[in-house]
């Protein structure tokens, strides 16, 4: 019956959506589900518009821009730092090593990928994969801050220093604050380590402990 209801409010929403593209003005706001409210904005138009965005410098070196992936209304969000080489080719957010070893780490939770959504702080790949600079980061944030108001995840698992420290407003590192949740408006937010980190460091068991650890801490929030 749930999925039933959220088919039929779904619908509606398409539905809308094509009465708002004529010019129609709506004085009600259609809901997805019980908790989440429904903008006319939907996360594949914000995708589309990510992709066609040439806002910064790193839109100039790319190939494409990875918007991100999963469900629009994904109780879990993973935010990185920008794509990679591997991402920049495809389009898609964690298709290289560190993402095979986050869709095992998501398997692992009784989750697959398309459950949850996947996503950076930057859209675009940083050249030779350094670190988004600040002002790179500020432009694009807007996009990241959409995609949560459209999402609506109970959490955020933030992977590694970048993502951790810019949506937290910190300075601290990553060993201080992962495996503790911050608070961030009504969004629990779970700080751990990139999983490119744990690749780089393969043989130590100790590193992917505590990511467990983290994501055990994150399945008992969401009742998993």
């Amino acid at each position: 019956m749930h999925e039933q209801k959220n088919r039929i409010l779904l619908d509606l929403e398409e539905h809308l959506r094509y009465l708002n593209d004529l010019g129609a003005e709506f004085v009600i706001s259609p809901v997805t589900r019980a908790d989440q409210p429904v903008t006319l904005e939907t996360i594949r138009d914000l995708e589309g518009e990510i992709r066609d965005c040439r806002a910064c410098r790193l839109s100039r070196t790319r190939r494409q821009a990875v918007p991100g992936e999963g469900s629009p209304h994904a109780d879990l969000v993973f935010i990185g730092e920008g794509p990679g080489h591997d991402e920049d080719v495809q389009g898609r957010p964690f298709v290289g090593r560190a993402g095979q070893l986050l869709t095992r780490i998501i398997k692992a939770m009784g989750y697959e990928r398309p459950e949850v959504y996947i996503t950076n702080i930057v859209k675009c790949r940083p050249p030779e994969n350094r670190n988004p600079l600040p002002d790179e980061m500020t432009c694009c944030a807007p996009f990241l801050e959409r995609q949560l108001a459209i999402i609506q995840p109970r959490v955020i698992v933030t992977l590694g220093n970048v993502p951790t420290q810019f949506l937290l407003e910190t300075r601290e590192g990553i060993s201080a604050l992962r495996g503790r949740f911050q608070q961030r408006g009504d969004i629990q937010v779970m700080p751990t380590f990139h999983p490119s980190y744990l690749v780089r460091n393969e043989q130590n068991r100790e590193l992917k402990r505590k990511v467990w650890e983290d994501m055990q801490k994150v399945m008992a929030v969401l009742g998993k």
